[in-house]
């Protein structure tokens, strides 16, 4: 059973009771990430999602973990653009601890100096740890590219130079700004009675304002990009992309459809084609970056520099297939039963069932979508509709290709670098 309470401060409760299960996943999400940060002091809401594990008035960063540790909990918390998410995952009865440790973070935290500069430096450390990483850099390289210009471009975790530069009342502004009740959502999946939550979070989030200042957010506009980047690695790494379809699209499950058959899964195309039949790639997937007003569907794939050419011809002709021959109703259909399969089993943990109602809420306002409607919405695409998303999102206009390896923009001749 799914409700939702909104608190006088605009804090939004939501919960979900699970019978039979010993555990609570509790979630306090924030509609704040990157994309709402001034260019300035891109980088600053992850600093700040460290930072509130460092210390508050009532509790060390020790007594913080060691609190949690003592009855075998999980405490994290991340960063992504459009929202930061600090989480615990905890035996039922200790939820009332919980509401409070969460509440607390939000509200008291310290911010100490000494403290500060220590979380610089290992933020520092991951960002050199992303860089060499060539995945997970030339993942940052295809986004900056992608939304070049916009916010929504800028690496999460900043840069060296802005996050050596983010000082404490920075953090503390930018907190008092955008860690407000309108932008707040706690979220509980298991074992748990909501009004007792109601109750415990209207205790421990009770001094966070209802508003804070508005940032000014556009839909960023995606054009035509090819980027070759020669860097002396073992593999050449590959990262297509093209417009994709915002979270709360009406055609979304079509979107997820079209996605699963093209590289969602083993039995997919791509995986099938360029692993299986021609053996270019040991990983090629494809998957979607959606936002709450754009989204990006995009194939990766890792090779030989040799090998580089062909694989990005074949994830080319198999986006063009997409968008001239329709799907077959078997196929089809199994990528249904696939995605129906994967919600279903997703349901045996309460982390998932958290995160779906928190994003449900954060995207589409709602949280009264059941699986059950989901599956009913899963079966009404067609295979018209599938085809007409291929049509309408595999073209050249918005086809942004970064390849990173041991390879030269003459390798890939423009008349190959098409969706036809």
């Amino acid at each position: 059973m799914i409700q939702r309470t909104t608190l006088n401060n605009g804090i939004r409760v939501l919960s979900e009771k699970v019978p039979g299960c010993h555990s609570v996943s509790l979630g306090v999400w924030v509609n704040n990430g990157s994309r709402h940060e001034p260019a300035e002091i891109n980088g600053i809401s992850h600093f700040v999602e460290h930072m509130l594990f460092k210390g508050t008035a009532r509790r060390s960063a020790q007594a913080i973990a060691r609190e949690v540790d003592s009855v075998g909990g999980l405490l994290n918390g991340f960063t992504s653009r459009e929202y930061s998410c600090y989480f615990v995952k905890i035996l039922a009865e200790k939820l009332p601890m919980a509401v409070d440790l969460l509440g607390d973070l939000i509200c008291n935290p310290k911010f100490n100096l000494d403290d500060i500069e220590k979380e610089r430096r290992v933020i520092l450390q991951e960002i050199a740890m992303i860089d060499d990483s060539p995945e997970e850099s030339i993942h940052d390289q295809f986004t900056s590219s992608f939304w070049a210009g916009h916010s929504l471009g800028r690496p999460v975790i900043g840069t060296p130079e802005i996050v050596g530069d983010i000082d404490r009342q920075q953090m503390l502004d930018f907190m008092g700004q955008r860690y407000v009740g309108k932008n707040i959502c706690v979220v509980a999946a298991g074992s748990l009675d909501h009004e007792e939550l109601v109750a415990l979070v209207e205790q421990s989030l009770n001094s966070v304002p209802e508003k804070g200042v508005e940032q000014e957010s556009t839909v960023p506009v995606v054009s035509r990009r090819i980027d070759v980047v020669n860097r002396d690695l073992e593999q050449t790494h590959i990262f297509l992309g093209v417009e994709g379809l915002p979270q709360n699209h009406e055609d979304r499950y079509g979107s997820y459809l079209l996605n699963t058959i093209l590289g969602g899964n083993m039995s997919s195309r791509l995986f099938q084609k360029v692993r299986e039949e021609l053996g270019l790639a040991y990983s090629v997937y494809s998957y979607h970056h959606n936002h709450s007003d754009s989204g990006a569907f995009i194939v990766y794939a890792g090779t030989s520099a040799e090998g580089a050419p062909q694989l990005t011809r074949t994830i080319l002709d198999e986006l063009t297939r997409l968008r001239h021959e329709a799907v077959g109703y078997d196929e089809l259909q199994s990528a249904k039963d696939y995605l129906k399969g994967g919600m279903l089993l997703s349901l045996e943990s309460m982390d998932n069932r958290m995160t779906r109602l928190a994003k449900n809420e954060l995207f589409l306002r709602n949280v009264g979508i059941s699986i059950e409607e989901s599956e009913v919405m899963i079966d009404a695409v067609t295979v018209d509709l599938v085809q007409h998303l291929a049509e309408t999102l595999f073209v050249n206009d918005t086809l942004n290709l970064q390849i990173t390896g041991r390879v030269k923009r003459s390798d890939f001749p423009d008349i190959d670098l098409q969706i036809g």
